[in-house]
């Protein structure tokens, strides 16, 4: 009988009580504020640390999950029984980390080659970065609930990562154009003109798609992009930073416009608040 063991990084940003509930592994990108190391997921809640980020006196920075964090994780899971494990990744291009669990993979199966036929790991690039990934992840894990087996789960999760667009604003790019990770952002000029970008990943790469003037046409523009582009009656998922209330009133307008309540709403966790700012709206859905 299968056992599978479903593995992610913290930049997913599946709410704890979700992963908690699930099982899911949530591997925590160490967050360097000042003298002081963070585990992202962890140590603080996704309101504790937009707190934390603005009181900050320079803005904190992250590393990559190395190889030895996979090497470990892989032991375990080994140790144990685990049949398939499923790591889904945050995006090969902006972080070092997938290739590391592929590296940490290959040394594994050297060290236990008898391990190839019992114990198998499989890796995804999910090309994106939050819940983009992470819902595929949950949704893997329900999946696992419900008997169906790896080949299966590991089909739906890359075709999700495969079909999923994820448009955000960052309503101020202070973050990023400090950080640098986002490029399209960092190199996006006219916020003294009150220029709002909208942004997505596509094969894993930032874009602006609009630029709108004031916060109060973003969600308008932001509606009409993604009618154009999603795919009706499926899943989708309302992203939010400190402004609750900017995320509740994505939420009504897409209600009212899809006729269709979201899946979820959500904070947007430690390492995308880092990158992208703790202010920002957006919208995870599926493709046509």
């Amino acid at each position: 009988m299968a056992n599978i063991r479903f593995v992610t990084d913290s930049a997913a940003d599946i709410p704890r009580s979700l992963w908690e509930e699930l099982g899911i592994q949530v591997l925590p990108f160490p967050i360097a504020m000042g003298v002081k190391e963070y585990q992202d997921g962890y140590d603080f809640t996704p309101e504790e640390f937009y707190r934390m980020l603005l009181e900050a006196p320079q803005i904190p920075t992250h590393a990559q999950l190395n190889p030895f964090v996979f090497s470990q994780c892989y032991e375990g899971a080994y140790r144990e029984g685990v049949t398939d494990l499923i790591y889904t990744a945050i995006n090969s291009k902006g972080s070092a980390t997938y290739g590391n669990a592929i590296q940490a993979r290959e040394e594994f199966y050297e060290d236990h080659p008898q391990a190839k036929e019992t114990f198998r790991i499989h890796i995804i690039d999910s090309h994106n970065y939050t819940m983009s990934y992470g819902w595929a992840v949950y949704q893997g894990a329900l999946m696992a609930r419900e008997g169906k087996d790896a080949e299966e789960i590991v089909a739906y999760i890359q075709d999700w990562v495969d079909h999923v667009r994820v448009l955000f604003a960052p309503l101020t790019l202070r973050f990023a154009k400090k950080s640098g990770r986002i490029s399209a952002a960092a190199a996006f000029v006219g916020e003294a003109l009150g220029l709002k970008p909208i942004m997505t990943f596509e094969n894993g790469d930032s874009k602006v798609l609009s630029k709108v003037r004031g916060e109060k046409n973003v969600i308008p523009a932001m509606l009409e992009l993604c009618q154009k582009t999603r795919q009706e009656g499926t899943p989708y998922l309302v992203i939010h930073g400190q402004s609750l209330e900017a995320g509740q009133n994505l939420e009504a307008a897409c209600t009212q416009a899809f006729g269709q309540v979201p899946e979820m709403s959500y904070g947007i966790g430690g390492v995308i608040a880092i990158n992208a700012g703790p202010d920002l709206i957006g919208l995870v859905y599926r493709e046509k």
